[in-house]
């Protein structure tokens, strides 16, 4: 199984409806929360269910929320078929999208699923859609120390706060047996070390700094923006210090 068929069919990454609201809910925030201005050109690149994309829409110009699985594309059409600033688009559709038409692409939980060459080629993608004082936030970067027990953790505590718990503790016995987790072991994940990502992206020609917070839960795993080479960094509400 690749990890696009895993998406295109019903994933287990969720223990229940209430998870993944929350779940979506904060990573809208933080995204937010970085935004670059009212009429900012935006793209989520790999947004998946994006149940509350309407929190980013409402503080930027225009949305394109895109997804590799047809599916996932399918509920994103009915879900947001009322909001004229949100666009659903397919990666090949990003590919179309006007060179240097972009304020912000925002990258979050896709790096682990791609290969090296993949992530080279979104980047070398992503560089030509950005306008020249445009950003890219790669975000839940899994760094080679952080693993299941630590994901787990971080699980559960967020649970905790948001009222799941006890089923996050059933939803990850569940996962042990699950066919994401048979798909991880199968496929693996991309990982990096903070010094290794951000070279990457200088050869993909970018500058890129650590971004504090992480989106979403999982503050164990990293977020980065990025600028193209020579650009400042655009004033934000999350903090970045020099890699």
């Amino acid at each position: 199984m690749s990890w696009i068929a895993y998406w295109n069919a019903k994933p287990t990454v969720y223990v229940n409806d209430r998870h993944r609201q929350v779940h979506y809910e904060a990573v809208a925030r933080d995204i937010a929360a970085v935004l670059p201005g009212r009429t900012a050109r935006v793209v989520d690149y790999g947004c998946g269910e994006a149940l509350s994309a309407g929190l980013v829409a409402d503080h930027c110009g225009h949305l394109y929320l895109c997804d590799g699985a047809e599916s996932v594309r399918a509920r994103l059409v009915e879900r947001w078929a009322g909001r004229a600033s949100i666009r659903i688009i397919s990666p090949p559709q990003f590919e179309q999208l006007p060179d240097t038409s972009i304020d912000l692409i925002v990258v979050n939980s896709v790096v682990q699923y791609l290969s090296v060459l993949e992530l080279q080629r979104l980047l070398a993608i992503a560089r030509r859609k950005l306008k020249p004082k445009g950003a890219l936030l790669l975000a839940d970067i899994i760094p080679p120390s952080v693993g299941l027990l630590t994901d787990a953790a971080a699980l559960l505590r967020f649970a905790a706060a948001h009222g799941f718990f006890l089923a996050a503790g059933a939803g990850l016995v569940r996962s042990f047996f699950s066919g994401y987790r048979r798909t991880r072991s199968e496929l693996g994940l991309l990982r990096f070390k903070e010094k290794e990502i951000v070279d990457l992206l200088a050869r993909s020609g970018f500058r890129a700094l650590r971004h504090y917070p992480n989106l979403g839960h999982n503050q164990k795993r990293m977020a980065l923006m990025a600028t193209p080479q020579g650009e400042p960094f655009p004033a934000t509400s999350g903090s970045t210090t020099a890699a």
